[in-house]
């Protein structure tokens, strides 16, 4: 790393040129020394299992914070699909799954692989979900979309879940760590921590909320989750009776269908996740989308309010890259992310790449 910024007192790698948070973001230096020191521990026989169960919690109650669900409500996982599956294997016979066209496939695939059952996968543009939702039984979409950072309308679909009894189901990978989210009033949140969550990869949490089960207002009652994946991470006395019986007691809420968690990535969200919980979440989003925005005007595009560019321009991807600026291509476009390590050096540079 060729130097550092600091955000709100923390220190953060500054790699120039690096816009790639929404594929891996940069961790502050005190989270990237805990997880060495776990990792040099490790290495000399010094970790011991119970060591990471107060990481786990200190991450679950940030993923809570960020995201505005109670704690109680949340499990944590590795991925954002394997915590999805389950709810997917649960919805019942015909359910009729409403998407988002393009949405990433760790949150459709889950459901279209129950199509033997009769569930049924519907994609329509995002900005006309919240108008077909009421035709439907769950809609499953992203708050950031992965490809070009198009944000949804989630009032809208909450207005539209409040009328029709449609569950929602919101992907937060893209959003948690720049946009304020508060999404109690959803039957089920899920987000990935390795990107704008600054956490290792191994770190996913579901806030599966009652109504996902007693139902939103005019929905019906669906069956409880299955917890296929539940061991012994899950039970009331893991560290003791729970470790050798078959059916032992479960822990309250959907942590009791929880499987083991990634120890060394827990102890580095344990870091991230409540120190951006701390932040102001309107400033942390003007800084982003700010950055964003900037290379927006540059280039002649509009504003979008987004922390995600997505630049669909002939070789714009190979200019970046002879540039030095790291971003992705998804979808055919360059998509640059903009977040916390980012400055307006970063903005230039893609600028004048572009331009």
């Amino acid at each position: 790393m060729d130097d550092t910024v600091t955000f709100a007192g923390w220190e953060l790698p500054h790699r120039p040129g690096y816009l790639n948070t929404a594929s891996i973001g940069i961790p502050p230096l005190r989270a990237s020394a805990v997880v060495a020191d776990v990792v040099a521990r490790w290495a000399v026989g010094a970790a011991s299992p119970k060591d990471f169960d107060d990481d786990v919690e200190a991450a679950r109650a940030g993923f809570a914070a960020i995201t505005g669900v109670p704690v109680a409500d949340v499990a944590q996982g590795a991925t954002t699909s394997g915590l999805i599956g389950p709810l997917a294997a649960s919805v019942p016979d015909g359910t009729r799954v409403l998407v988002a066209r393009g949405e990433f496939s760790s949150v459709t695939r889950p459901f279209a692989v129950q199509a033997h059952r009769g569930v049924r996968v519907t994609e329509v543009p995002l900005p006309e979900l919240a108008a077909h939702a009421g035709d439907h039984d769950l809609v499953a979409v992203s708050v950031v979309q992965s490809a070009d950072g198009a944000i949804a309308d989630v009032d809208a679909l909450l207005a539209a879940r409040a009328r029709s009894g449609v569950r929602l189901l919101f992907d937060v990978t893209q959003a948690a760590g720049w946009l304020p989210l508060r999404l109690h009033d959803a039957d089920a949140v899920v987000g990935a921590g390795y990107k704008w969550l600054l956490a290792p990869r191994g770190t996913a949490w579901l806030a599966r909320r009652p109504s996902w089960v007693d139902g939103p207002p005019a929905g019906a009652c669906w069956p409880e989750p299955v917890p296929h994946s539940a061991g012994w991470y899950g039970t009331r006395d893991r560290w003791g009776g729970g470790l050798y019986t078959p059916d032992p007691p479960a822990r309250p809420g959907p942590a009791g269908d929880e499987e083991a968690p990634v120890w060394f990535a827990h102890a580095g969200a344990a870091v991230t996740l409540p120190w951006l919980a701390s932040l102001d979440a309107d400033g942390l989003r003007a800084h982003c989308v700010g950055l964003a925005d900037t290379l927006r005007e540059r280039l002649g595009m509009p504003p979008a309010g987004s922390a995600i560019v997505s630049v669909r321009a002939e070789g714009a991807a190979d200019r970046l890259a002879a540039a030095g600026v790291t971003a992705a291509v998804r979808d055919g476009a360059a998509r640059l992310a903009f977040h916390l390590s980012t400055t307006p050096d970063d903005v230039e540079a893609a600028a004048a790449a572009l331009c």
